[in-house]
């Protein structure tokens, strides 16, 4: 647990990140949004890695996309799909999104790789999991359930990313349409 000076370092560094990335945030940066010295952040922490490296480690930092958020399956398709898709939407906002970009910096990457897949392994595993148990049930046909689950995975990033990136700027398509149209397109897929 780190004292309330070192948890303002991180969280400016953080914001900073997400709203710069890595290489524009500057130590000086974080000190003054974080209301303290250049001297008192090098007290605390060794550089400007280490600072995002215990960021990185705290839940308020992340998305919370997690293989239990994916429990409630009720094995009704349509309800799953969509419950696939608004579960990661709903976790994975534009802020997470930015975070995870400056998070990807080269400096930083080796360090953090680990962070930034977590959120699509997730949903990937879980997903193709449901996949084939809905198969076994005799809902779905075969199919490659790993592409399957990466497609489905894409267009749900995808959605959320280019909402991230350019807000209504590139399509006004809003989530529940985006949501709707896709798991149609999937479900013809999985029932031919």
């Amino acid at each position: 647990m780190l004292d309330d000076t070192s948890q303002k370092i991180v969280d400016a560094a953080m914001a900073l990140i997400r709203d710069k990335g890595y290489v524009a945030t500057t130590t000086k940066e974080i000190a003054r949004l974080a209301g303290v010295n250049e001297c008192t952040l090098f007290r605390k922490f060794e550089n400007k890695k280490d600072i995002v490296l215990q960021g990185v480690n705290q839940a308020k930092w992340r998305a919370n996309v997690t293989p239990d958020i994916f429990g409630s399956v009720t094995w009704d398709l349509q309800t799953d799909l969509e419950m696939f898709m608004r579960s990661y939407m709903d976790r994975m906002t534009p802020d997470f999104v930015n975070l995870s970009i400056g998070l990807r910096a080269p400096q930083l990457y080796e360090d953090t790789k680990d962070f930034i897949m977590k959120v699509p392994q997730a949903f990937l595993s879980e997903f193709k999991q449901y996949l084939e148990a809905m198969y076994e049930k005799g809902k779905i046909v075969q199919g490659d359930f790993e592409a399957l689950a990466m497609a489905f995975f894409s267009a749900t990033f995808g959605y959320v990313f280019l909402k991230a990136s350019f807000n209504d700027e590139l399509t006004k398509v809003d989530k529940e349409s985006y949501i709707a149209n896709n798991v149609e397109l999937f479900i013809k897929r999985l029932v031919c």
